[in-house]
């Protein structure tokens, strides 16, 4: 619904007709008339708001009888500037004409706005071969947006000094049994000892005739998995194992899981491991199980759907468990207890920080804090999971993603003002309500026209030490990802426990071109503005600085 309000508006100082938002509920009616204004040489506006939109749109239209006799009650001074604009119009316009169609104008404008040009800025892309120097950074001479920087930078010093980093509090295993009943009942509390991999044979009582992915969600719910669950039905009545006339299959979690971030460079690094001979991947790059699956979120905006039960997730591995059983069939006939090589790993980079789902299934929430994490439940079944997290420079990040996810009007002028919007946003969350609350806040994330909470690393990190030890995560930076890939990689094999691999292989994986580059229509609009820039280094400053005080590496505070 479209909420209209009329105010009049003079030339006085910004703040004296501010609309106050709140950050929960509609807008406000009931608005009084101005108190600064008099009823002498009024403008009326039109404000077209949404709920915590501060963003207003203004439209100048005449009411009731006003007519074009209205300029002639403008002061002297305004008649003045408004003829010398029109004076300044019309040289311009026709230094165009004396200049010809190919050249600059014989008189710049003085209202010209610096242009984006077509380098795209230092590690704008997911792709390690786009983080090349790029040195040159375009001029800004957008005056609206320079002027704005001192408003918006005591909105990130109201966010700044609100700041808080504290412990959450840790639920109970009954309590999360409580929440997850069925899953608790399928993934058993202890694997098969000789498996690196979190693996355990479960009775199959279907027949040779049953399809054992007719129910599967990941199927019934998008058409692009059905080829990739095709070659599961092939493979599947080859790997079962049988005694005492049952039929068993083997059913596997991952070991290792690569938990974040969007947009750095998750994929490519996915793309790389995957080439090692011991690494086998779920069948679905990203299945978003535990964020959005498990509770029937396909796309938040479409609404919920059936929940994906645990079995539709464990389907996903079936391609790597059918390997390991043959492995294990194999050495029990000649090396009884010899461990299996493989593992698996999952790739789905909303694991670290999406939990917009928990307002809609959790109650005794703290303080509008989610009671649940993600990571509680993984650590309920796998307390000795490996976890690896990409990051990057998360102003970087945000630029990427934006150019990724938006769909039309696309430009630095859009990012800009999205980028104000959220800030505005974030802040009328962080009056009210902790640190937490506002970065698990889906009403608010939902809100914020970009994902300025994905950046947020420390808040999340944090959370996720409060179950797991430091020592099982390895955390890396795509900017050193992108300088020396074979290094990287070799980071990830140690923390795996991998094996060597051969020179050829090693050539393969080191020198294959990185994955999901910026597409080529994205790269024509050039960086963000600099004043842009700015505003998000101010902001995500402090977490940065957090950030790298929790790692001991000043890397992670991006302040190059």
């Amino acid at each position: 619904m479209r909420h209209c309000i009329n105010c009049c508006i003079q030339l006085l100082p910004k703040d004296a007709h501010k609309q106050q938002v709140g950050c929960r509920g509609g807008p406000h009616h009931g608005h009084q008339a101005c108190p600064t204004c008099r009823g002498e040489n009024k403008i009326l506006f039109h404000v077209d708001s949404k709920q915590m939109n501060l963003l207003a749109v203004l439209e100048v239209r005449t009411e009731g009888n006003e007519s074009w006799g209205g300029i002639l009650r403008f002061k002297k001074g305004k008649r003045c500037s408004l003829l010398f604009g029109l004076i300044i119009m019309t040289l311009v316009t026709a230094s165009y004409i004396l200049s010809g169609a190919h050249q600059e104008p014989l008189i710049s404008s003085p209202f010209h706005y610096g242009g984006l040009p077509s380098n795209p800025s230092l590690m704008d892309s997911e792709n390690p071969s786009d983080m090349k120097d790029h040195h040159h950074q375009p001029s800004v001479n957008n005056i609206s947006y320079l002027k704005d920087y001192p408003s918006i930078k005591l909105i990130i010093n109201s966010i700044t000094a609100r700041i808080e980093f504290t412990t959450r509090r840790l639920p109970d295993l009954e309590d999360l049994k409580k929440q997850e009943l069925h899953m608790f009942s399928v993934i058993p509390n202890k694997f098969l000892p000789n498996s690196k991999s979190p693996c355990w044979y479960e009775e199959f009582s279907g027949r040779n005739t049953t399809d054992p992915y007719l129910t599967n969600s990941y199927v019934l719910y998008s058409k692009r998995f059905r080829s990739t669950f095709d070659a599961l039905r092939k493979a599947f009545w080859g790997h079962l194992a049988h005694a005492h006339g049952k039929h068993f299959r083997l059913r596997c979690l991952p070991r290792f899981y690569i938990i974040g971030q969007p947009k750095c460079g998750t994929t490519d690094l996915y793309d790389r491991l995957r080439l090692h001979p011991e690494v086998k991947f779920s069948a679905i790059k990203e299945p978003h199980w535990w964020t959005r699956k498990r509770f029937g979120i396909v796309r938040l905006r479409d609404g919920l759907r059936d929940r994906y039960p645990v079995e539709d997730y464990l389907d996903l591995f079936d391609l790597a468990a059918h390997q390991i059983h043959q492995g294990l069939q194999a050495s029990s006939a000649k090396e009884e207890g010899k461990m299996n090589k493989i593992i698996i790993g999952e790739a789905s980079a909303s694991t670290m920080w999406d939990n917009n789902a928990w307002t809609f299934f959790y109650d005794n929430s703290t303080d509008g804090e989610p009671p649940f994490l993600t990571q509680d439940f993984i650590h309920a079944f796998q307390p000795d999971a490996r976890l690896i997290v990409m990051l990057r420079d998360p102003v970087e990040r945000l630029y990427s993603d934006y150019l990724y996810f938006a769909s039309s009007n696309k430009s630095a002028d859009d990012f800009h003002e999205k980028v104000t919007e959220a800030l505005q946003l974030f802040e009328n969350c962080m009056l009210d309500y902790s640190l937490r609350a506002c970065v698990y806040n889906n009403t608010l994330n939902n809100a914020m026209p970009v994902r300025l909470q994905v950046g947020l690393y420390a808040v999340y990190l944090l959370d996720w030490l409060t179950v797991f030890n430091k020592e099982q995560f390895l955390i890396l930076r795509l900017e050193d990802h992108a300088s020396n890939v074979k290094y990287t990689m070799h980071k990830v094999f140690q923390f795996l426990n991998l094996g060597p691999l051969s020179d050829k292989q090693e050539a393969l994986m080191t020198k294959s071109p990185a994955s999901n580059a910026r597409r080529p229509e994205d790269r024509s609009l050039g960086p963000m503005w600099l004043v842009t820039r700015k505003i998000l280094q101010d902001f995500y400053g402090p977490f940065n600085a957090r950030l790298a005080q929790v790692l001991a590496d000043e890397a992670f505070a991006w302040k190059t």
